[in-house]
């Protein structure tokens, strides 16, 4: 019993200890985002090929997901809608739960199975090749050279794609309205109008902020915890992932707390 005990105190103590040094490590790189010293010709020519790689490059496959996942979720959802004569919600419905949350939501598990599993390996195969070290030996801040831009990208490509599958969302609820509802275009675009909470935009555009933050520095984090065997990069890949999966549906909830009060 007391050895019970003890394993599980030392693992409390392991947990908080590792979260607290994310934490300071998140402080460390969030304050470093503010600092002008840090957007050298260097970090932006990374910031731009970062986004180039996370939203550019995934456009016809993103647009092609929302068209289609948007198409089946928005014709199911007024299907039931039409079915149980709460056809008055259907504003309500597209901008409180489709675009402030589940546009953000398939936004981010698209871009962290892409581009956050990518993420993390690169940070550990540079650990192990030493190339972080080689990076320090030159004075290279590691910061502003590697996690700066990274994570600024995160940002950036979360809120842009999230805007977007919220646009294609809509669109394809224009094309539903009419089909199921026979309702024109400008019955559509003023239900949308009348239903639009402007807090709920602001909360929705905050969490997609910090979904990209996250889902960029955790993977980072845990690439970075390689040792130097080649054998340590698959571990810390499914850590790093396991714990970005994990941040995501805390943040999720977090969320939807926020509306609730």
């Amino acid at each position: 019993m007391i050895s019970f005990w003890e394993n599980l105190g030392h693992r409390a103590t392991v947990l908080f200890w590792a979260f607290a040094d994310t934490i300071a490590f998140s402080g460390r790189v969030f304050l470093r985002i503010f600092r002008r010293k840090t957007y050298s010709s260097a970090m932006r020519e990374v910031l731009v090929n970062q986004i180039y790689f996370t939203s550019v490059q995934i456009l016809p496959v993103f647009l092609l997901v929302s068209v289609l996942f948007g198409s089946l979720l928005i014709g199911i959802v007024f299907t039931l809608l039409k079915e149980f004569g709460l056809t008055d919600f259907i504003g309500h419905v597209l901008m409180g739960l489709i675009v402030t949350e589940l546009a953000p939501f398939l936004t981010v598990l698209l871009i962290t199975l892409r581009s956050s599993a990518a993420i993390n390996t690169e940070m550990a195969v540079m650990k192990v090749n030493r190339e972080i070290k080689t990076l320090e030996t030159f004075r290279i801040d590691v910061i502003d050279y590697l996690l700066a831009p990274r994570v600024i990208n995160g940002i950036i490509s979360i809120v842009l794609l999230s805007s977007l599958c919220s646009i294609v969302l809509l669109a394809s609820g224009i094309l539903f309205s009419r089909l199921i509802f026979g309702m024109g275009m400008d019955v559509y675009t003023k239900i949308l109008l009348t239903s639009t909470d402007f807090s709920d935009i602001v909360i929705a555009l905050v969490k997609c902020g910090i979904f990209g933050f996250f889902i960029t520095l955790i993977p980072i984090r845990f690439g970075l915890q390689a040792s130097h065997e080649l054998t340590s990069i698959p571990v810390v890949v499914s850590r790093g992932m396991v714990n970005v999966f994990s941040a995501i549906l805390i943040i999720e909830v977090l969320s939807l707390m926020t509306k609730l009060f």
